[in-house]
């Protein structure tokens, strides 16, 4: 059986890709691909808003929402 990463049956597989975090994000004011850091903006009822920061100069260059386990 042949590895496929579009067709996986285990759980297991699937929730390692369940949340991803930026690294490097592209920087317009640094003109580069640069390192990121996240800052946490927002607790709201179905889970928590995060803001990405150049760690050069610290513009915001981007943002991503993660859900809590509670409905």
């Amino acid at each position: 059986m042949q590895y496929s990463p579009f067709h996986s049956n285990s759980s297991d597989e699937m929730a390692q890709y369940k949340d991803f975090s930026a690294t490097y994000l592209y920087c317009p004011q640094c003109r580069a691909s640069m390192p990121v850091g996240e800052r946490l903006l927002l607790v709201l009822p179905d889970g928590e808003l995060y803001e990405y920061i150049c760690q050069n100069c610290g513009q915001a260059l981007g943002d991503k929402k993660t859900k809590s386990g509670q409905p």
